[in-house]
């Protein structure tokens, strides 16, 4: 599975890393513009009552599919039907330890393989807490993502890195999603600091909205990833919302190729 995850770092141009929330809006057809668009990899965030990292977009976005009666077991079948729909393209679970867990570790890695998932992204269980969840994804064979922030410093980082795999995701600010996007110069510092640690793709986030943002971001680091600008398009169109979102994620490649080329 996480074969798929390095087939999308390795396409010659930084990976665009796109977020939705499962059970908002209509979720199969803007999984499929997002994929229309030009997303290399895709974040699929399972609805949860608390999601302390997550701006007042992603917030709404929680409660509006947890309002439709979203549960875990329809972010599975989400899951499943896009892998049968889009057999090439990464998909990541991203939320917060409590549904990650509350059946176990072992029952919910389990059902990630059967559903085709290649990686999960847990925000709130620590890299010390590696036994809760990390253990089970990797004897099943999913990317354990860790977050790596700009307070992660270099006591710290090799833990971070320790079972780590798939990409490491820099959260660039110190903050919450949505609000603000770090200055430029401390991007490309903490990608040269963090590429000199791992191997692994370094995808930077949170804050990135236009295509200029990613553009510059796609110069220095190998992942561009792009959440809350992409829910609140959700949130404004509804379940009209796969056409808005297909032109604005083509808007972002469109950029990073070009970034691209401008590097090479």
């Amino acid at each position: 599975m996480t074969d798929r995850l390095a087939a999308a770092f390795a396409k010659g141009h930084p990976a665009l890393v796109t977020f939705v929330t499962a059970g908002d809006g209509d979720t199969a057809a803007i999984l499929d513009a997002l994929v229309a668009g030009g997303a290399d990899v895709i974040e699929l965030g399972m609805p949860f009552t608390d999601p302390m990292a997550d701006g007042p977009a992603i917030q709404a976005a929680n409660l509006r599919s947890l309002g439709k009666g979203t549960r875990t077991a329809d972010v599975l079948d989400i899951a499943r039907a896009f892998r049968q729909r889009h057999p090439a393209i990464p998909l990541v679970l991203m939320g917060y330890a409590n549904p990650m867990t509350v059946r176990g570790s072992e029952w919910f890695a389990n059902a990630l393989a059967e559903a085709g998932v290649d990686g999960v992204i847990c925000v709130d269980i620590p890299a010390e807490e590696d036994d809760s969840l990390g253990e089970s994804l990797r004897a099943h064979g999913i990317a354990n993502i860790r977050l790596a922030t700009p307070t992660t410093d270099v006591a710290r980082l090799p833990a971070v890195l320790d079972g780590a795999s798939g990409f490491l995701y820099y959260v660039s600010v110190a903050g919450i999603t949505g609000l603000q996007q770090a200055a430029q110069s401390s991007i490309e510092d903490a990608v040269t600091r963090l590429k000199a640690a791992t191997t692994l793709p370094v995808a930077v986030g949170f804050g990135v909205r236009s295509p200029e943002q990613a553009a510059a971001i796609a110069r220095v680091a190998d992942g561009v990833v792009v959440g809350s600008a992409i829910v609140e398009l959700v949130g404004e169109h509804g379940e009209g919302a796969a056409e808005p979102v297909r032109a604005y994620i083509h808007s972002l490649k469109t950029a990073i190729l070009a970034a691209t080329k401008e590097v090479a």
